[in-house]
């Protein structure tokens, strides 16, 4: 298990995604994916209270009403770290103080817990001053309705900032970072905010670890993606060094008789200050690679072959 920032919360160093529950995955697989999740030994679980809304006949709140119903059944509440995030649902956008305490109670209440055990400000809002928006977690952690705060999607001013109203006030400060970070998108992450999270004791819980599924190995050509759900961010990652990091990943994997998303989980869980990164699966196929990141472990040589093969990707 490992620490979250300063926090008192341990979790697996994998968290499971919620993007594709009550998307690509129907409640009964979503549950599915959750029982097997816990059972290998996983017990973070990231959300935010607008997936799925882009998903046809959604409207935001998909994921946490899921999780919220396999809670119920599972009677696993005590068992897991649930990490969910404010300022995208479409009732509920931005980041002023009204909006985030009336977005927390509905994320409760579609989650049917009592409490959010990391809650983050899923995206600056700018149109906001930020004092009110901390004020306003923290308010929400004196109501103990979160337990801790987190910040995702900041730069690194104005995450630098929060911290600095909160110690001047003597409000809560965030215990973890949310940043865009994979094997083929390194910056702007390790050259800014990798250093800001280090020095303010920061855990970083990476988004898209697996690249939208290109650092799985499934999309060898632009034919594999084309007219997929995730085409749009598939074909961000997609180039010939993009390429050579999978096929990197490829013969690391068959040296260690494991999957190709397996391996680019170790990595992640390699770096500094890296917690937990997120990949989702939205089947039962999916999660043993998953899973198997917590147990491996890549040598020198190996994590040394990845960041070569990885620093060539155009940024």
């Amino acid at each position: 298990m490992t620490r979250i920032g300063t926090s008192d919360l341990h979790v697996f160093p994998l968290a499971l995604g919620g993007n594709v529950f009550g998307w690509t995955a129907d409640e009964q697989t979503s549950h599915d994916v959750l029982d097997h999740f816990v059972a290998g030994g996983g017990n973070f679980i990231d959300t935010a209270d607008v997936y799925s809304a882009w998903g046809e006949g959604n409207s935001g709140g998909e994921s946490e009403t899921v999780i919220g119903s396999w809670l119920r059944k599972s009677g696993k509440r005590d068992d897991v770290v649930i990490g969910t995030k404010v300022s995208q649902h479409p009732e509920f956008p931005g980041l002023g103080a009204a909006n985030v305490a009336a977005a927390a109670r509905a994320s409760l209440q579609r989650l049917g817990t009592d409490s959010i055990d990391l809650y983050y400000a899923h995206f600056d809002d700018q149109d906001t001053p930020l004092e009110e928006t901390v004020r306003a977690f923290d308010q929400l952690v004196k109501d103990g309705l979160v337990r801790y705060t987190a910040i995702s999607n900041y730069s690194v001013e104005r995450g630098a900032e929060w911290i600095r109203i909160a110690r001047e006030h003597g409000l809560a400060e965030p215990v973890a970072i949310q940043p865009h970070y994979n094997l083929v998108t390194r910056e702007p992450y390790e050259s800014t905010i990798a250093p800001f999270a280090h020095e303010n004791h920061l855990s970083v819980v990476p988004y898209f670890a697996l690249a939208a599924g290109f650092l799985t190995g499934k999309y060898r050509s632009a034919e594999d993606f084309a007219g997929k759900d995730r085409e749009g961010q598939v074909s961000g990652y997609f180039s010939d060094e993009g390429l050579a990091v999978v096929d990197a990943l490829d013969t690391i994997a068959r040296a260690h008789d494991t999957e190709i998303a397996t391996v680019a989980l170790a990595w992640l869980q390699a770096q500094p200050d890296v917690a937990a990164p997120i990949a989702s699966a939205r089947n039962l196929d999916q999660l043993p690679a998953l899973l198997a990141s917590a147990e491996l472990q890549l040598t020198d040589d190996e994590l040394s072959t990845l960041g070569d093969r990885s620093a060539a990707v155009p940024a």
